[in-house]
């Protein structure tokens, strides 16, 4: 059995400008750092990426070279600026994997997007909830931290 879920955010920026923000690999090592306080320089953020369908992104991130988060994803759809769905696998500090699909749409509306997550084929209702309750909305509170720094400058 699988699972999946959805979480939403309405960020106060244009669907370019959050579509851009997600995808673009100069944006997410900035916003991977984005603390409550600021920028945390002591943590380790490596992204590369190929921006379109087939190609591949990739990432490690965290606050030490023996405690790292691992993710791959292979992009099979891409509607700038409006949906992206990637197939996504995640590798644990502890050597765990998990595979799924994660798709992310933006709709605009007076300004404002709502950027909508749903990911689906989890392996647990643990994941799926850590997922939902601290992972998502950390990185919706990173994003939302880097469209004020740029909406700032």
């Amino acid at each position: 059995m699988s699972y999946e879920l959805r979480v939403e955010r309405v960020l106060n920026a244009s669907a370019e400008e959050v579509f851009d923000a997600y995808t673009d690999v100069a944006a997410q090592r900035v916003w991977f750092r984005l603390g409550p306080e600021g920028p945390d320089e002591d943590s380790i953020v490596e992204i590369e990426g190929d921006v379109r369908v087939g190609g591949v992104w990739e990432a490690v991130w965290g606050n030490s070279r023996d405690q790292l988060f691992r993710e791959r994803g292979v992009f099979e759809a891409l509607e700038r600026p409006r949906r992206v769905v990637m197939a996504s696998t995640v590798w644990t500090p502890d050597g765990q994997s998990t595979s799924s699909t994660v798709e992310v749409t933006f709709d605009e509306h007076d300004g404002k997007t709502r950027m909508i997550v749903v990911q689906r084929g989890l392996p647990s209702t643990e994941l799926r909830d850590f997922l939902t309750s601290t992972a998502w909305p950390g990185a919706f509170d990173r994003i939302e931290r880097y469209l004020r720094l740029r909406q700032a400058a």
